[in-house]
Order: C-alpha cells, then sequence, then structure tokens
C-alpha cells in the first residue's frame, strides 16, 4: 500500500501538504457523505490510515525506511491509529466521528484510540449509522459476526549451512503494540531457501477481539565463506597447480561438520572437474545426504621465473 499515493502528494510533502490533502479526500469518500456506497467507505479508511502514519513523524520514518510490507509487519493498526488527530481534522467540517450517520461509538483523540472506531465490531449503534457495523456491517440490529482473524505477518529468517546441516533453534523478537516477544524457532534440518516455517497466533492480533493471526518465517540462506548450496549437495573449490593436474595430486578438502579430508586428484584431471564425496553433503530426507562435490581449479601463473620459462618453452616444443 502506496500511502503516498493514496493520498496523491509527494515524498516530501509538508505536514501541511498532508493535511490538506487529506481533509479533501476525506470528505469526498466520508460514509456519510456516500451512503451504501462500500467502495467510498473503504477509500475513506484507506486515506484516514494513510494520513495516520504520514502525519506522525516516527511513523512516516518507518515507514520510509521499511516500505510498506515490512511497516504492516511492524505496526498493528491500534499502532497505526494511536494518537492520530483524524477526529480534530473531521470536525473542521462539522463531522464528528463519534456521531456518523446516529451513530452512538465514541471517538476520542490523544488519551483514547482511534483503532477503536475503524474497526469495531458489534450492535447496530455502533459504526456509521443504525444497522452498520464498522465499515459497512449492514445486518441490523441483532447481527453478530464471529470476530475477524488478525492479518498473518512473513518475516525473513537468516540460517546458516550449519544450521541446515544438524537443525537449529533460533530466538526472534516480534514487537506488538510496543511490547517485544521472544519467540523460540525450531529450524528442522535440511530446510531449504524459501521454505516458510509458521508459527501459529503469532501474527497481528485481532482487530475485533478474534484470534491473532500467524507468523510465516521465510527461511534465507546465509552465504558462506566456502560452500555454496545446490540443493541437497554442497560445492567447493580447490585449485591445483598445471603439473597437479598433469600428472595427479592430492589436496585436503574440509567438510561442513568441520572435519578434514585427503582427496586425490587423478592425473589428466580437467579444469572444471567435479569430484564426489557421496554422503558429505546436506540432509535429503529419507534418502540420507546429498554429495559433496569439489570443483577443480587449475592454476595459471601469470609470472614465470627464467627456469621455468625455459622447461615450459621446451614442453611446448614437445607438443605439450
Amino acid at each position: 500500500m502506496d500511502y503516498y499515493k493514496i493520498l496523491g502528494v509527494a515524498k516530501d510533502s509538508s505536514p501541511t501538504d498532508l493535511k490538506k490533502a487529506y481533509r479533501k479526500l476525506a470528505l469526498k469518500y466520508h460514509p456519510d457523505r456516500n451512503p451504501d456506497d462500500k467502495k467510498a467507505e473503504e477509500k475513506f479508511k484507506q486515506v484516514s490510515e494513510a494520513y495516520a502514519v504520514l502525519s506522525d513523524p516516527e511513523k512516516r520514518k518507518q515507514y520510509d525506511t521499511f516500505g510498506s510490507t515490512d511497516f504492516r509487519q511492524r505496526f498493528s493498526q491500534e499502532d497505526i491509529f494511536r494518537g492520530s488527530d483524524l477526529g480534530d481534522i473531521l470536525r473542521e467540517f462539522g463531522i464528528n466521528l463519534g456521531g456518523m450517520g446516529g451513530g452512538r461509538t465514541s471517538f476520542r483523540t490523544g488519551g483514547g484510540n482511534p483503532f477503536e472506531f475503524f474497526f469495531q465490531q458489534g450492535g447496530s449503534q455502533q459504526g456509521f449509522g443504525a444497522g452498520q457495523q464498522g465499515f459497512g456491517g449492514g445486518c441490523g440490529g441483532s447481527c453478530r459476526p464471529g470476530p475477524q482473524k488478525g492479518n498473518d505477518l512473513t518475516m525473513e529468517l537468516a540460517v546458516s549451512l550449519e544450521d541446515v546441516l544438524t537443525g537449529a533453534e533460533k530466538t526472534i523478537a516480534l514487537r506488538h503494540a510496543g511490547r517485544t516477544e521472544k519467540i523460540s524457532v525450531k529450524v528442522p534440518a535440511g530446510i531449504e531457501e524459501g521454505k516458510k516455517l509458521r508459527l501459529s497466533g503469532h501474527g497481528s492480533p485481532s482487530p475485533m477481539g478474534g484470534n491473532p493471526g500467524d507468523l510465516y518465517l521465510k527461511i534465507l540462506m546465509q552465504p558462506h565463506e566456502l560452500f555454496a548450496r545446490d540443493g541437497a549437495n554442497l560445492l567447493l573449490e580447490r585449485q591445483i597447480s598445471f603439473s597437479g593436474a598433469v600428472l595427479g595430486t592430492t589436496v585436503e578438502v574440509p567438510t561442513l561438520e568441520g572435519k578434514t579430508l585427503n582427496v586425490k586428484i587423478p592425473a589428466g584431471t580437467q579444469a572444471g572437474a567435479k569430484l564426489r564425496l557421496k554422503g558429505k553433503g546436506l540432509p535429503a530426507g529419507k534418502s540420507g545426504r546429498g554429495d559433496l562435490l569439489v570443483v577443480v581449479l587449475i592454476a595459471v601463473p601469470k609470472h614465470l621465473t627464467p627456469q621455468q620459462r625455459e622447461l615450459i618453452e621446451k614442453l611446448g616444443e614437445t607438443g605439450l
């Protein structure tokens, strides 16, 4: 959701410009001026939310820094509307949010919470008029819809190859309504990048007293200084000399567990060849583990001593 676009203002707009834009749009889309127009009601909600964020210096800074998606993960709807001056602005037009369309819901700024007005549910005396609930319930005085579940949240969880090898337990900090909650998360062995872990009930709280949403943790692989991942396989580059490629040699190969293996490089090995070490990769479910693939690189010297140059020239004369 682009708050600047919703209000029709530039990103460097002043507080005065923001207030002017909101006054105009709020008056245009106000539900009492657009009876039974659900699109206008939704638009009124959007412009009110946009102004509530951009008119608050700290919330605006967070929005500009993290973007719309991440901002809405960090701030609940209640956080967004807390402390806004929406009521004061609309009262300038003779509109009282606490009594639009004959409703009796209290809309209090400062010590009150605009959130209670915008996302309430209940009887026919709430919202924009008799027979409406919140934004367009329209089900009469006896209707009691079930509480709406809170929004789901998505966050990234960075894991290392070592975490993927053995599984891990991570602790994340989640902020809700000004409070920080620490949550323990089990990362299963072999998990792939882009997969999501679901933590039930750790999403945004319900605005209407229902169950909170869920938190989804999207797995992000941290780069490793030695290994690259290819599914359940690991890739490791090892450089050998030209003579080692021609005559054969032995190189030391580390494993992700921290061990070191001595691996023979056959004579005549070509650049880019892959030597497969079975079962030294990552967990692959019931099929065990993937492999460690050693990618052979051949070092070509940039500078030669006179003796080396002489020997290479003689080899060249033999067709090598």
